[in-house]
């Protein structure tokens, strides 16, 4: 599958702003299944971006505009080809896995996406109602399986019962919000279990047959470390494995470590309006 996807972020300033410094991570990955074929980030007013990797392996471009300006457009364009096909439903929970999903090397390796945030925490008594509806698997696969139908099942899809600071622990009580709290709620519930989860930021080609649901700016799900196999994309807002459909752009803790555009500025109150298209290219 190859997409086109241009993203737009416009912001305008209740007062003229005379500095604005900024950090996007808009510039999708390119890894063993995602290929990134092109990408550029046209800016008004115009300015030179500086391009790192910040400790997730993300990409971020940092800008600094010093003229006075009353609008900042942000927008990017990118092409990428995805060829990813279903795997989850045939993974094995072997001897060989569980030995290794019990050892300290792999606990130790991968700690930060088994430590709880401020975004993923789930009490102890969210974490056993949960478990007490879908089963004590000792098999993490099929417990992540049995989370993300359990999510999905709980939440209302409302993108205005929370907001971008909505915390797992609130969400999890509201059974109502967006693909990022859903994330969250599935990631807090893995991690209290024990088993290594991630947030994902991407986009999600919705086409016109599609039943999958998706926020119109960008998308999120989570990734889930199955031992010995590698990371498996799952997305509790549509309750499918993440496929060829979705288009990975950011990994994290939670929302706070991928989120697309940061920054500062001297002036008043901002609106901001954003716009996505993804395009389906060929298949």
């Amino acid at each position: 599958m190859k997409y086109e996807i241009t993203h737009t972020n416009t912001f305008n300033y209740a007062t003229k702003v005379d500095q604005s410094m900024n950090e996007i991570r808009l510039k999708p990955r390119t890894d063993e299944c995602q290929r990134l074929l092109a990408y550029r980030t046209e800016l008004t007013p115009t300015a030179l971006t500086k391009e790192y990797q910040d400790i997730w392996g993300n990409n971020v471009e940092s800008f600094f505009i010093a003229e006075i300006h009353q609008a900042l457009e942000v927008k990017t364009i990118s092409t990428i080809s995805i060829q990813r096909s279903p795997f989850i439903e045939r993974i094995d929970y072997s001897p060989e896995m569980k030995s290794i999903f019990h050892s300290n090397i792999f606990r130790q390796q991968y700690l930060p996406f088994l430590n709880q945030t401020a975004y993923t925490y789930v009490t102890e008594d969210q974490v056993n109602e949960v478990v007490n509806q879908i089963g004590n698997t000792e098999n993490p696969v099929r417990f992540s399986l049995d989370v993300m139908k359990y999510v999905y099942d709980l939440f209302s899809y409302d993108p205005v019962a929370t907001d971008v600071n909505t915390k797992a622990t609130e969400s999890i009580v509201g059974r109502k919000g967006v693909c990022q709290d859903y994330a969250h709620v599935m990631i807090g519930i893995l991690r209290a279990r024990s088993i290594p989860a991630r947030y994902i930021s991407g986009y999600l080609y919705v086409g016109e047959d599609s039943a999958l649901v998706g926020d119109a700016a960008t998308h999120a799900w989570v990734e889930v470390m199955v031992p010995g196999i590698g990371w498996v994309g799952l997305d509790p807002t549509n309750n499918v494995e993440a496929l060829e459909n979705h288009i990975r752009i950011g990994v994290g803790r939670d929302y706070a470590d991928v989120s697309p555009l940061q920054g500062v500025y001297r002036g008043g109150e901002q609106e901001l309006d954003v716009k996505v298209s993804v395009k389906l290219l060929d298949q």
